[in-house]
This record gives C-alpha cells, structure tokens and sequence, in this order.
C-alpha cells in the first residue's frame, strides 16, 4: 500500500445526520435560563437569537404589566384629558381675549395718533398765523392788514386749519396808550364777560387797568368779539398770561362754544422780535405784542375722524380732559359700559393739561367657538383613542388566551410530528436493515447457477424488495417535507449523465410496453452543474415513470433547455405538430404546461432581447416530459399535486402507487427555486415541466467528447426531424460531425453527384420500412463507392421492432443494430464495436459492466464495520464479487483497532448506527489518530512501515439505512469520504469507489 493511496482526496456523496438531536442549550448556561424564562425556547440558540428571546420577553413582560393595570389607567385616563381640554379651552380663550385687547389697542392707539397729528397740523398753522400778523401789522407802518384783509385770508385758508372753528387776533395795549389806541380804532375796550346780560352790542366798558388785550381782528362768523379784551376774562387771562410766558401755544379748559358744543381755545403770543429758545419770562412778557386764539370743536373733530374710520370694526370713544383730579369730558357719552377699556394719551401740545382717549367695543364679545370646538375635540378624541385602546387591549389579550391555548395545541402538534419522525425513522431503519440482507443476498443468489425458473422468482422477489424500498424512500421524503427537514445538495454534476442513467433504469420497461424512450439536452445547458443530482434524478424519474405507468402505445420524451432559449423560442421542439413528433402521435401542446410560471411572465412583460448566454454562475433549466398516454381527466386535473390522491379509484388498483410522488417533486422544484406544472390532454397525452435554478461550473465544451471519434462525421436518416435530432445529440456528445437528412432520394442524387460519404450511416428502422423501395440503392451507392474503407451502415431499432424483422434486415444488408433508447455509453460501445475498438464481453449495452468495476476493486484491501451479521455477508459479498479481500468487524471498536495506522486497508464501509460506538464517533477517533501519524511525518519520525508515505488518509464511506436523517454537512463534519445507503447496488457502489480509487490509479 503506497502513501498516494493513502492521501485520496476528501470525497463527496450523499450525507447524514447524527442519531438524535442536541440534548439542550449547553453553552452560557442557557439550560438554566430555560427555567427563569416562561417563554418557548428552541434547543440550540444562538446570540442574535438569544436577544430576540430576550426582547421578546421583555415585551411580553411591558405588556403583561399594561394589560394587569389598565383597568385603573382608563379611568386616569379620562381625568387626565378632561382637565388637558379645560386647560386647552382656558388657554385659547385667553389667547382670544389678548387678541381682542390688542385688536382694542391697536384701533384706539391709531385714532388718538390722528386725532392728535390733525391737532398739532392745526396748531402749527395757528403760529403761522401769528407770524403773519407780526410781520404785516406791527413790522409795517402803516399796519399791511386791516379786518377786512385778516378776515378774508383766515377764511381762504381754513382748509389749513381743519380742526379751528374761528381765529381772532388781540392786541397788547397798555394803560397809557389806551386813549390813543381807542381814537385810532374808533372804539371803546370793552369786557369779555358782562355782569349783565346783554347783547354783544351792549358790553360794558374796559375799566381802566395795568394793561389791556382788546382784539382787533377775527373772522366775520366771530366780529362780535372785536374790542373785546381777552384779559377780562379770568380763563382767558390766565391763558393769554401762560402763552406770553412760555412762548408756546396752550390751550383752556373744555367749554361751550356758541353751537353748545365743547371745545378749547388756544392762545399764540406775537413777539416784537425773535426771541431765542432759552428766553426768560420775563423778556418774554416785555417783548410781547399781541395775543392769537383758535376756537377748536373737539367734539366735531372727534366725528369727522370716527367718519374716515367707519369701514374699519367701530369702536365707543371717549376724549377726556385729565389735567384736574375729576375729568371733564370733551367728547362721548357718560356711559362708559364695563367693558373692556383702553386708554390712550393725546398730546395737544400744552404740557399743562392733559387729555386721554377711552376705547371700547361697541359689540359684545362673541362665543370662543374655536377654544370650544378645539378642546371638545380634543377631549373626545382622546376618549376615543381610549375607547380604542381599551377594546384594543380586550382584544389582544383574547388573543393572546387564545394564542396560547395555540402555544400549547402546537407543541402537541410538534411533539406528535416528532413522534412520527422518529417513528418513520425507526420504522424505516427496522425495515431497510433486514430489506438490505434479503436484497443482498438475492443478488448472491443471482450470481449462482440457477435455472430459468428459479432465476424468475429470484428477479420477481428483488423487484418487489426494491418496490418496498421505493415506497418506503417516499414516504420517508413526504415526511421530511411535512417537518421542514428536507434539505438539498451543492455538488457537481453532469446532467447528462443522470439522464442517460434514467433511460437505463426504465429501459426494460419501455422494451417491454414497446415505447421510444428518447431524451435531448440542449446545447445551451452546460456540461457541468452545481446541485443536488439525486433530488433531480428523484424528479425526472417520478416524471418518467408515471409516463411510462400510463402509456400504452407512442413514445416518451424527456428534454432539457435552459429558460432563455425557450423564451427566445417559444416552439423549441414542443412537438405541437402531428408530424414533428418522436413517434407520429399527437401530443399535448407543451407550451401549456409552463405558461403560468412567473419566470416567463416576467420575460414576456419586459422588453424583448435576443438570447444570449447567462453571464451570472447561475442557470435556470427549464425541464419537459412529454407521452403520448392516456392523459389525465380535466376534472381530476386540478388534484395532480395533492398528496395520497390519485385520478381515479381505479387507477390505483390498475397501475399501482402511492399518488405522493408529485406532491414531492412539487416541493422538491421549490426548494430549486422554480416551478412545476402540466399540460395533458384525455387520450391524447400529458407533459409535465418545471424548472429549476442551479450553478454553473466554468468548464470546455469539449472536455467530456471521446477523442477517438472528432475526425468521424456521420448521416443520420430518419424522416422524424425530431427523432434525427436525438440522434444527433447523442453523436455530438461523442464528437462526432453529424448530417442530417429527411428526403432519401435527394441524398442519393448527392451522392451520384460525388458528395463525400460519411464515415457512419444511421438510418432509423421506421424510415428503412417506409423508404424500403430506396433503400437496397442506398446501401448499394454507399458501398459500391469506389472508396478503401465503405462506410459503417447502422440500423436504428425500436424496441416494439420484431425480432425476425430485425435479424432479416440487418442479416441481409449486414448492418450493426443499435437498439433504442439511445445512451452516450451505450452509442459508444456500438460504435467501438463496429469499428473494431472494443471487445463485447466488456460491456453490455453502455451498462458499466463487472470487470470494469472488478479492475478497481481487485485486490483491495476494504474493511467493513456493521453490528448486524446479515448487512455483513451482504456487503462483504457484494465487495468480494468484485475482486475486492474483504475484513469484517462488528464493532465500531474494532474498527478503531484494525484501522490504527500504519496498517495494509484501502478503504472502510462504515456502519452509522452501531450499539456502544457510533460511525461517527469511530471516525472522528481514526482521523485523530491519522492526524498525530501525519505529524509525526511532518517532523521526520518516519515508522519504516510509512517511509514512502507522505501523508496518510484511508477513505471511510458511511453506510446506513436511516435516510430521514442523512446529510451531507454531517458525513462532512465527521470528515467522512462518501455515502452509500441500504441495500446498495453496483451501480451506486462504483460511484462511491471510483470517486478515490480512480484518482488513486491516476496517480499510480
């Protein structure tokens, strides 16, 4: 034994799982925390699960709490709002209030602002007066302005003054120049106030004082008060004596004018000269020489401004007088209301007296509809989002009641599904243990001498064994299904090969019912994918064979393309025409069966591009089989996929079944992310598809064509296109060139013309019968040629062919038969035959035959481990037919002792399930021990039994027959090399084996 043999790569193959599952939560002490939290928990839980449990609590723990004390919440609740509404209904009508007083503020602000501007543009209008008079009457000599004249300009200019009901102007007269002053005018000084009631006409008499103020000019509506002396009266004096003081204009106090209305006087003092601003009173008094008054009607002012006012919202004003304590009122009524009141100052220009305006509103204030609305609303929104939460809060914890009642109806639920799981298990592993001894040595059986008899009954009792088995896989794969369990393979694969393994399995069947079994994988699909090759062998099969089960005449055909090239052509090879199918019946239209899947809908709503190749590592196939059987009934159809159901009650008694296989392709096709559906037609056919999305492996073309055949090119004959392009396929997957033709008497007329001869001629049987006039001079053209090597001729059979029919023809014009259906293996083998390349006891009909796997088992030294006696003389059996020296331990402990390294073994078939030491446990403890070997290499201390090994390896396959819970991540975990499960077969043995030992031989 040589270290290369030792040093066989890690392998890949069908997996398992450990018996049982993990006992608990052990790490992070969440065994206890199990016991603190009255929540579900699963068995093996991570950190980010470990939160979300936490979180969940914790939630659970908040709502708990609200649920228990809702109950006196509602009602604080509810008081809580109320008073929030009252305080919003306090707020907003406090908010209105200030509004309104600002609104009050504002108006009565703006009217003492005109009020007193039009005030001030009158009085200054008054001192320009004054200046008037000053500067024509007593700066012109003889005096520029006499009555008439003063008369005249007071009333043009009274625009100016629009507040000034009269002006007249006084003249300061002394005691002494009283006579004269009196001569000039021609009148006498009279008093302002008689003290008896008299006319104007009639006044008394100045009598004789210090000085005198008589007025001299005035307007024509006041010419009454001329020689009138202002100083007469006590107001008036008191205002003539202030002007002349202060220099500025000053006003009196509130009285009746002649309309009986109310209105003030003020009094402007005209200078000899100009005074300075800083004057004193008393060069004030010396330089003063008359005295100008303007009779102002407040009460008509204060109307004509309300008048410009009146479009804005009217508003109740009040002028007072305030210089004195009590008030006296200039304008307005005396009652004042209780309102609300703003005062606002005037400044008429006196700072001796003081004058306010008082505003009120006329109206009431209105209703605070929106301070009402908005905290009604407020309130009654917040009771219903309390009613809300309340009955939400009913609601839920219903719920919840009943979610765990739920809680706890699921746990029985799961613990009985687990229940049935390992039922199944047990069940299925109690079954197939004895299932894979009485196969094995039914296979013993049939490498003995028997006789025809006995050969029948052995073959009948494997075919039902392998039948029990079958059904037994299904049910086992309902059951992962139903508990989620199901999981798939990423290995490579060549999917044409697992086709052509699919023909094989239901070759005899198809002979027997006479049906052409045929397949065609599209060019577009690559050579090699990455996936699950069993599940997809579990579709096709269950496809194929439900085909075959209810075919009785026609053919079966199974196709591969890939999505894109479908879509680029809807009619790639649907076999929709009568006459372009593989047998001549009609069939179901295949573009039916896909028509509803979401793949194409999406392609065909979007916007159309010419097909090019996938650039991602992904690849969607698109997968079709077509009969020609009985169909399926448009009422039963819409139960296809329904598990245990089958069209018919007779159907199960007339062909057999279960009726879950396409419940589990279904769900199989969606763990491949695609989908599965059907066309059929009663009495015409049926042709089921689905897809499926695998990885592509970067691979040539080419990689997998045999050398032996790429200078070859070969004619097809065959008047079915669709059958000539089978043909074709299978060829071009060998390398050959390949011609095609339909119209036999056009090739003839070729040939004559001296066209190239193909070094190989497959004509089809049918096409021979039909064209049976022509052929005899085909065959003559071709080997008549004068050519050193005539071309190899073949005859293409079907299996309902007869076989005198077959021997006739072919004795006759000595062709090779090739019998359908077509295979790589098997084409090769036939060509290599008729070319001389092979010997036919090597292989029979492209099956691999013993000798083959005989050449790398011969000699081996192979270990098995099983506790069960049977399984043992099964397996050693199987392994020693094929050449192999066979040792056998019934314990995982011996196993451990006869495989410490350095020993003389080639491989070990591993039993998973044994009593005291498991399979796994036995290979962890045999790669602990490679593993210090290969140290030990690593450092120089080389044993001489290891001198030529540079690092040691034996490949252990794991066997068992407990399927539910075989994987592949646990075989790899366990650093396992392959999987074969029981009862195994040569078929599946040679897999296994050839996966090291070729690369072993490779090597050596």
């Amino acid at each position: 034994m040589t270290g290369t043999a030792r040093g066989g790569s890690r392998g890949g193959g069908a997996g398992m799982e450990e018996k049982g599952e993990a006992a608990g939560l052990g790490f992070l002490g969440l065994d206890r925390m199990r016991l603190l939290l009255p929540l579900p928990m699963p068995e093996k839980l991570s950190a980010r699960s470990l939160r979300a449990h936490l979180t969940a609590y914790y939630l659970n723990w908040r709502w708990r709490w609200l649920r228990d004390r809702w109950r006196w919440l509602l009602p604080f609740w509810v008081l809580v709002w109320v008073l929030f509404s009252c305080w919003i209904f306090w707020a907003m009508s406090s908010q209105a209030v200030e509004k309104r007083r600002e609104s009050l503020a504002s108006m009565c602000d703006e009217r003492a602002r005109m009020l007193q501007d039009q005030f001030n543009v009158s009085m200054n209008h008054l001192q320009a007066l004054a200046i008037l008079v000053s500067t024509f009457h007593h700066s012109k000599t003889p005096s520029a302005i006499d009555q008439m004249t003063f008369a005249r300009y007071a009333e043009r200019t009274a625009f100016e003054r629009p507040l000034t009901s009269g002006v007249a102007y006084a003249v300061r007269v002394t005691h002494a120049e009283r006579e004269q002053f009196e001569r000039q005018q021609g009148w006498s000084i009279k008093k302002m106030y008689s003290s008896k009631k008299k006319s104007p006409g009639d006044a008394e008499v100045r009598e004789p004082a210090e000085e005198y103020a008589p007025v001299i000019f005035a307007l024509d509506a006041y010419k009454h008060v001329i020689s009138f002396d202002m100083l007469s009266g006590n107001e008036d004096r008191e205002n003539v004596l202030r002007a002349r003081e202060s220099g500025k204009g000053v006003l009196t106090a509130p009285f009746k004018l002649l309309n009986n209305r109310l209105g003030v006087i003020s009094t402007y003092t005209v200078y000899k000269t100009e005074l300075p601003p800083n004057a004193r009173s008393q060069e004030r008094i010396q330089a003063a020489i008359g005295y100008l008054g303007g009779i102002f009607d407040i009460e008509a002012l204060v109307d004509k401004l309300l008048h410009q006012l009146a479009g804005k919202q009217s508003i109740m004003v009040n002028v007072y007088d305030t210089t004195n304590e009590r008030p006296i009122s200039m304008y307005g009524s005396n009652d004042t209301g209780s309102g609300m009141c703003h005062v606002s100052t005037l400044n008429f220009g006196d700072p001796s007296r003081k004058h306010e305006m008082h505003c009120r509103f006329m109206q009431k204030p209105p209703w605070p509809w929106l301070a009402i609305t908005s905290s009604l609303g407020t309130l009654v929104i917040a009771l219903l989002i309390g009613y809300i939460f309340h009955a939400t809060v009913k609601r839920i914890a219903k719920v919840e009641d009943d979610f765990q009642e739920m809680i706890e109806l699921k746990k029985r639920a799961e613990a009985a599904d687990i229940a049935k799981s390992q039922f199944l298990a047990t069940v299925s592993h109690e079954i197939r243990t004895p299932m894979n001894g009485v196969l094995g040595m039914l296979q013993m059986l049939m490498d003995t001498d028997l006789d025809t008899t006995q050969q029948d009954y052995v073959r009948t009792a494997q075919a039902s064994g392998k039948a029990l088995v079958s059904l037994i896989n299904e049910v086992l794969d309902q059951a992962k299904i139903e508990s989620g369990k199901l999981e798939l393979e990423m290995v490579p694969f060549d999917l044409r090969t697992v086709c052509d393994d699919i023909l094989s399995l239901f070759c005899g069947k198809a002979q027997e019912k006479g049906l052409e079994l045929a397949v065609y994988v599209s060019d577009q699909v690559p050579e090699t994918l990455i996936g699950d090759p069993g599940r997809i062998r579990q579709i096709i099969t269950n496809l194929v064979g439900n085909s075959i089960k209810f075919t009785e005449r026609g053919h079966i055909y199974l196709t591969v393309h890939v999505v894109e090239e479908v879509m680029r052509c809807l009619e790639v090879e649907t076999g929709t025409q009568y006459a372009n199918t593989l047998s001549g019946y009609s069939v179901a239209n295949r573009k039916r069966s896909w028509e509803n899947f979401r793949v194409f809908n999406m392609e065909l709503n979007s916007s159309e591009m010419p097909f090019a190749p996938i650039a991602s590592d992904s690849v969607s196939l698109i997968i079709s089989v077509e009969d020609t059987g009985v169909g399926i009934p448009f009422e039963a159809q819409s139960r296809v996929f329904t598990p245990f159901m089958q069209v018919g009650p007779s159907i199960a008694r007339i062909h057999g079944g279960t009726g879950i296989g396409l419940s589990i392709s279904k769900c199989l096709v969606g763990l491949m992310k695609g989908e599965i559906g059907f066309a059929s037609k009663p009495q015409v056919g049926s042709t089921f598809t689905f897809t499926a999305v695998l990885t592509r492996v970067s691979s040539s073309g080419n990689e997998n064509k045999s050398s032996e055949f790429k200078e070859i090119n070969a004619l097809v004959v065959d008047h079915r296109l669709v059958r000539a392009k089978v043909t074709k396929y299978h060829l071009q997957r060998l390398g050959v060139q390949t011609e095609l033709t339909t119209d036999l008497d056009q090739y003839i007329s070729k040939v004559n013309c001296g066209l190239r001869i193909a070094k190989l001629v497959l004509i089809d049987k049918e096409t021979w019968l039909k064209e049976s006039h022509s052929m005899p001079l085909l065959v003559s053209k071709l080997r008549n040629k004068d050519q050193p090597d005539s071309p190899k001729l073949f005859l293409l059979e079907n299996p309902k062919s007869s076989v005198r029919s077959r021997s006739h023809i072919s004795r006759e014009y000595n062709l090779s038969v090739i019998m359908k259906p077509l295979r790589a293996s098997m084409l090769q083998v036939s060509l290599q035959r008729a070319l001389g390349g092979i010997d036919k006891v090597h292989c029979r009909n492209g099956v691999v035959g013993n000798s083959i796997l005989g050449s790398l088992l011969h000699k081996k030294q192979i270990i098995v481990v099983d506790d069960n006696v049977v399984n043992l003389k099964v397996a050693a059996g199987a392994l020693k037919k094929y050449g192999a020296e066979v040792t056998c331990a019934d314990s995982g402990k011996k196993a451990i002792t006869l495989l410490k390294p350095p020993h003389n073994f080639d491989a070990c078939f591993m039993d998973i399930q044994m009593p005291e030491m498991d399979g796994f446990e036995a290979t962890r403890r045999i790669r602990v021990m490679e593993r210090d070997l290969n140290e030990q290499i690593e450092r120089g201390e080389v044993l001489p039994e290891c001198a030529n090994v540079r690092r040691w390896r034996t490949p252990i396959l794991a066997m068992t027959a407990d399927v539910i819970q075989a994987t592949y991540e646990q075989c790899l975990k366990f650093e396992m090399d392959g999987y074969v499960s029981k009862p195994f077969e040569g078929e599946q043995l040679y897999r296994e084996v050839a996966r090291f030992f070729l690369n072993q031989d490779q090597v050596q």
